[in-house]
């Protein structure tokens, strides 16, 4: 349920008498497990995690979860990304003399907090003892995090980052009757980054954690929950609703699907107000995150909504692909046009939003072999026109297609006949229609305002060097090269 989240590698490890098992790789879900390795995961507590690499390349040694032996045996899954990581590996190698063995800020914060635990020194830690080695988590990492973890023989351990950037949310099941024994819990529990994962398992949503929540499930099923006094004001991630979660998840209490209809009615009337002239005989959504909103967009506007263009379920999403080439190269085998849709016709089509350019480019072209008189473009989301640092893929300033460019010139670009953007103070308040109690967003992809306040000029600059393209080729280079040589010793 959550493989729309990340598609490059894959991972689950499952806990049986204070013993670990544990399989991963490289690939999608259904490449990765089978009914063999999945019979091998035996236990009653568990752990999954598909990833998709926000800097470097994506060896097997980098999938999740990461594991540490010391103290007691820990279990690792982390969704987000650190912008202090350099100064915690120095202090991790200097001061807590522990090892790394990747270059995965998921490892890192892992042996922050295992370092935390060990110092705590207790033979088997209680729910003071995780609270407390959380908060030296909070302490030493900036960035944006929702980590779940596992320690043999004491339970399960979940916590979100300071200010909610990531999303994490809770649920819980009653045991069948079938499936309880004499003196076991009466409840199972789920937490995971979108509702959906734990809407098809049957669990309840129970909350969201909030910012620098964490929560405790012992072994014996009992629930402990702590929130960080060095919490601040929850300012979820903004791109989460525009497109990184799935339509049907809750997140934060706002419902994902009716966020896209509230986008398409501020688009719709933006679009009555500013393009009046312009002359649209069909709506066509850019499948299928835009979906949602295109539909909205039709209807206030009175005009067809058509899907013409025909989505192979089977190509991954192209945003989430690491490489522009490969991105490149999906878009074709992912989206086929149907040709009379678009015969002599003024299209409108509506993207969730614009980050490389790459997507929409290549589906303008198509659209115009297929005959259409003018294309006209809309995007749900504001310009992106800077990078995220908080663990989505959005790369250095100079890949950022709008970065520099004004609409007229981002219009040329794309070869759209015209460009029409939403406003940010517009998306903030679709969200916030959803929900009222969120009025405070990360948007520092739109507005370059990071809500840690540890981002400088030199930090980008050094992320530019490490997140783009041909970084990733020349990483992914070097991994080839080095498992070569390793088959052939």
């Amino acid at each position: 349920m959550l493989q729309h989240r990340g598609q490059d590698a894959a991972g689950i490890a499952t806990c049986f008498h204070d013993r670990f098992y544990l399989e991963k790789g490289n690939g999608l879900i259904t490449d990765v497990f089978s009914a063999g390795n999945m019979a091998r995961l035996l236990g009653d507590m568990g752990v999954g995690h598909v990833r998709y690499p926000t800097a470097g390349c994506a060896s097997v040694a980098e999938a999740q979860p990461f594991y540490v032996n010391s103290p007691y045996g820990i279990i690792f899954a982390h969704n987000g990304n650190l912008t202090n990581v350099g100064e915690i590996v120095d202090s991790l190698f200097e001061t807590d003399m522990r090892h790394l063995n990747t270059s995965s800020d998921s490892e890192v914060m892992l042996n922050v907090f295992a370092h935390a635990l060990t110092r705590r020194g207790a033979v088997k830690p209680n729910e003071f003892d995780v609270f407390a080695a959380v908060e030296e988590v909070h302490r030493r990492c900036k960035g944006g995090y929702a980590v779940i973890a596992m320690v043999a023989g004491v339970g399960m351990i979940a916590f979100r980052d300071l200010h909610g950037i990531r999303p994490l949310v809770f649920g819980t099941k009653p045991v069948s009757k079938q499936m309880n024994v004499a003196g076991a819990n009466e409840m199972e529990y789920m937490i995971a980054s979108e509702s959906v994962a734990l809407q098809v398992g049957g669990f309840d949503l129970d909350h969201d954690l909030a910012p620098g929540e964490v929560v405790f499930i012992d072994m014996e099923g009992m629930v402990y929950r702590h929130e960080s006094l060095q919490a601040r004001k929850k300012t979820p991630c903004l791109f989460e609703f525009v497109y990184l979660a799935r339509p049907d998840s809750v997140l934060d209490g706002a419902s994902v699907y009716q966020c896209r209809i509230n986008m398409g009615t501020k688009l719709a009337e933006k679009i009555k107000r500013e393009w009046a002239h312009v002359p649209i005989d069909v709506v066509i959504p850019i499948p299928s995150t835009s979906r949602v909103a295109a539909q909205e967009i039709a209807t206030r506007l009175n005009l067809p909504y058509r899907d013409a263009l025909v989505r192979n379920r089977y190509v991954g999403r192209t945003f989430i692909m690491p490489g522009q080439a490969q991105r490149k190269q999906s878009i074709r085998r992912k989206l086929n046009p149907i040709p009379q849709v678009f015969q002599g016709k003024n299209v409108l089509l509506v993207d969730d939003s614009i980050v490389r350019g790459t997507t929409i480019r290549e589906i303008i072209a198509m659209v115009r072999e297929q005959g259409a008189k003018k294309v006209f473009v809309c995007s749900a989301a504001p310009p992106v026109r800077f990078p995220n640092v908080y663990g989505i893929d959005m790369p250095s300033r100079s890949e950022l297609i709008a970065s520099g460019r004004d609409v007229q010139e981002l219009a040329k670009n794309i070869g759209a006949d015209d460009l029409i953007f939403q406003d940010l103070d517009d998306l903030k308040q679709a969200v916030t229609d959803a929900a009222p109690w969120l009025t405070e967003f990360d948007a520092s992809v739109f507005d370059g305002v990071y809500v840690t306040g540890d981002i400088t000029e030199e930090y980008l600059d050094r992320l530019e060097r490490k997140r783009n393209d041909a970084a990733k080729h020349t990483e992914d280079v070097a991994s080839h090269i080095t498992r070569n040589l390793s088959a052939h010793l």
